[in-house]
């Protein structure tokens, strides 16, 4: 029986499904998904139409909600909303250090973990949806960054089980490699430097100072990770969010306190970054992360920490250099780097499966474009102008390349726009899908 649970305006009740590790074995082995169902308070019985909330990533749990908070205040107006823990994450068989081993080598840690991307994710999701509906049900997607890479591969391969799509932040390019993908993002990133160095100068010399320091002496975060220069530049992912730049700024402020011999990192600091380095909550973050963009029709190598790769092609994102010639010295972005799966112990035991998906030169297609270009379902997506994760001209070409796909191009709001407006953003495009704007 299902457990429900009622928080203030809201009902939650759970569902758990089984569904084939293998879409394409469906007698084989199976594992378990789990999902949130979520109504307001008052409309449980009432005949609301679903709405599939897919989550960033990947290897992101859905958020867990308390009461009607963020984005869901809007959607419960309308839906009855589903909060899916995609496979691999939350309560849905996680995959992690802990769990994998149980499934032998790094060789079969990587066959395992070759089908948890967007394709299973969506295999999954229709298997939910004919529990749930009846195989003539349909529901309404929303897809939230790699969310909604997910929902154009849904469109792909099962477009019969949509009514709508609704995206925010994740209109992917169909046709981009992963090296594709990082050759534009650094400068995205460098872009995201300026006007974070713009409007805090004084973190020039700040992070100047902590980069010179690591690059003489790593140091040891909380948990046993390793704080090292590169290390450091990847909090630059935070610059990708609406207040990332100031949070940023922040944590710069306790970078120092001083000890018996003189200035030392702060305890308070090094707490900080380790909770925004740690891939301990989601490690299939950084193991899957560059095999979201691998599509043998697209390019038939292999990924091959296309990142670290492409890095090269950029020398001002060389923090030792910066030092060397008195230039600021750049964070990094969205980017996996084989070096991490060194410096965090959540990834340490999974540098060897990662490797081998790195590596990995068979993966199939996530999206048909044909079958896009001939779309019947309503999509509605919001294009954030000034995205530091997906690249905004990649996302307008697949606008145009999805029949019936209408955008709305802000720059209000940045990648997290549909967690920190308010529901605005939501609200927004389901104005649009019911044809009031």
């Amino acid at each position: 029986m299902s457990v429900v649970i009622r928080q203030p305006g809201v009902v939650l009740t759970d569902h758990l499904f089984q569904v084939p590790l293998d879409h394409a074995a469906p007698q084989g082995e199976q594992i378990e998904v789990y999902a949130r169902e979520v109504v307001a308070a008052g409309k449980e019985r009432a005949e609301l139409p679903w709405l599939l909330y897919l989550q960033g990533g990947p290897g992101g749990r859905a958020a867990r909600p308390v009461g009607r908070d963020s984005w869901l205040d809007r959607a419960l107006e309308d839906y009855r909303v589903l909060l899916l823990d995609q496979r691999g994450t939350g309560r849905s068989t996680p995959a992690t250090r802990q769990t994998l081993p149980s499934r032998g080598s790094a060789a079969a840690q990587a066959e395992y973990l070759s089908h948890f991307r967007a394709d299973s994710i969506v295999r999954d999701a229709e298997l939910m949806r004919r529990q749930l509906l009846g195989d003539e049900g349909r529901w309404s997607l929303l897809g939230q960054s790699f969310g909604g890479f997910c929902t154009l591969t849904y469109l792909s391969l099962a477009p019969e089980g949509l009514r709508e799509v609704l995206v925010t932040g994740g209109l992917a390019g169909l046709r981009s490699s992963a090296a594709d993908v990082y050759r534009a993002a650094y400068p995205r990133v460098a872009r995201k430097n300026a006007a974070h160095y713009a409007r805090y100068p004084e973190d020039v010399e700040a992070v100047r100072r902590v980069a010179e320091h690591l690059l003489a002496a790593p140091a040891e975060l909380p948990g046993g990770g390793q704080l090292t220069v590169r290390a450091f530049q990847s909090l630059g992912l935070m610059l990708g969010s609406g207040n990332g730049s100031d949070l940023l700024h922040y944590l710069l402020e306790d970078a120092w306190v001083r000890g018996v011999s003189g200035p030392v990192l702060s305890d308070t600091f090094l707490a900080g970054v380790w909770s925004k380095l740690s891939f301990a909550e989601g490690p299939l973050y950084a193991v899957l992360h560059e095999s979201i963009y691998g599509q043998r029709s697209v390019d038939p190598g292999p990924t091959g920490w296309a990142a670290e790769q492409v890095r090269v092609e950029f020398p001002e994102f060389d923090a030792a250099q910066a030092l060397t010639d008195g230039a600021p010295v750049l964070f990094t972005g969205e980017m996996i780097y084989p070096w991490m799966f060194e410096t965090d112990p959540a990834l340490r035991p999974l540098r060897e499966t990662a490797d081998l998906l790195a590596g990995r030169t068979d993966w199939p297609d996530l999206y048909a474009p044909d079958v896009l270009a001939a779309n019947r379902v309503p999509v509605f997506a919001a294009v954030y102008h000034d995205d530091m994760y997906v690249d905004t001209a990649d996302s307008l070409a697949t606008a145009d390349a999805v029949r019936g796909l209408r955008t709305w191009v802000t720059n209000e709001w940045e990648h997290d726009g549909l967690r920190v407006s308010g529901g605005k953003v939501l609200d927004r495009l389901i104005g649009m899908a019911r044809g009031r704007l």
